[in-house]
C-alpha cells in the first residue's frame, strides 16, 4: 500500500542519518534485521554484538 511504501522510505532516510555510510543500494537490498547489522558491522567494524544491539536500538517503534 502507499502508506507501506511511504513508511519504509522514512526508514531508509532515517537509517541513512544513523549510518551515513550506507547508500541508497544498500539499504534498498536490505530485507531484515540480520542482514541490516551485518551490513553496519561490514562497513562500521565494529562488533557484531556492538552492530546488534545499535540496530535494534534504532528498530524500537518502528513497524516493519
Amino acid at each position: 500500500s502507499a502508506d507501506t511504501v511511504a513508511r519504509k522510505k522514512s526508514y531508509m532516510q532515517d537509517a541513512r542519518q544513523q549510518w551515513g555510510f550506507l547508500t541508497h543500494f544498500d539499504l534498498s537490498t536490505i530485507k531484515n534485521e540480520l542482514q541490516l547489522s551485518s551490513m553496519v558491522k561490514d562497513r562500521s567494524g565494529i562488533s557484531q554484538a556492538q552492530a546488534r544491539s545499535d540496530v535494534q536500538a534504532w528498530m524500537q517503534g518502528k513497524q516493519f
